[in-house]
């Protein structure tokens, strides 16, 4: 039985649905869209796809990120609130640029959250300083299917921070367990688009020919059974035993 690929929630507003439009079409111009068919991408949890977000190219056009940035901080506050976040935390290291974006423009605190620790006690894994009791947002560039989230959000938790929401430009919306991951901890993921927005943005002009067209659209219509059928692994449950072994 195939798995259904998660898509963007049906409680989208307009606004939402123009602002995923707009995301999308930046990051086709500024060419963060890769497709590669025939030698597909391997991400860490080991999902194999024809297709790849580089949002690290966001930070090296100006009029892109400020545009980017804008558009997330609005979709924060309408989905989040304009006072429910005190703290704006990025995870090394694509997170830490738009953490930084966000939290000027929030005019908030802004810390970042290590992959490994680094010295000793509370610091070892945030820097800037410890959110103690602050309702913190966790910021990263992009998630597949929310793993790498849960590393971030503990350690954030295990050093007395409050959180209940992460933010990412970028969100596959195609791999099983991402809601399911995050809700199991009380965390709610925001996003500015995905790749069915992607696919959207497309309409408007020709940036990848049918054949790449196509063959996205069959990834997208069952991407555990396309990276089970180029050498990746084939459930959510394989992705977490990959994370736990590769921590532990």
């Amino acid at each position: 039985m195939a798995t259904k690929p998660a898509r963007a929630s049906s409680t989208a507003t307009e606004w939402d649905r123009d602002a995923a439009l707009t995301a999308a079409r930046i990051l086709l111009e500024i060419k963060a869209v890769n497709f590669r068919p025939e030698e597909p991408y391997t991400f860490t949890a080991g999902w194999k796809s024809p297709v790849y977000i580089d949002c690290r190219r966001i930070i090296y056009f100006p009029r892109a990120r400020a545009k980017i940035s804008d558009l997330a901080v609005e979709k924060i506050d309408r989905h989040v609130g304009y006072e429910n976040i005190e703290v704006v935390a990025g995870g090394e290291t694509a997170g830490i640029p738009f953490a930084a974006f966000i939290a000027d423009r929030m005019n908030a605190p802004m810390a970042y959250v290590r992959k490994k620790p680094k010295g000793f006690g509370q610091n070892a894994l945030i820097e800037g300083d410890v959110p103690v009791g602050k309702r913190t947002l966790l910021v990263e560039d992009l998630t597949t299917d929310g793993g790498s989230k849960i590393k971030f959000a503990n350690a954030l938790r295990d050093a007395g921070a409050i959180v209940n929401h992460t933010f990412v430009v970028f969100f596959y919306g195609v791999f099983p367990g991402a809601f399911e991951t995050l809700a199991n901890m009380d965390i709610s993921l925001h996003s500015l688009c995905t790749w069915w927005d992607v696919l959207e943005a497309c309409k408007d002009r020709p940036y990848f020919s049918e054949s790449a067209m196509s063959e996205v659209r069959r990834f997208l219509d069952n991407p555990v059974a396309w990276s089970a059928a180029h050498g990746g692994i084939s459930s959510a449950e394989e992705a977490a035993a990959r994370r736990a072994a590769a921590e532990g």
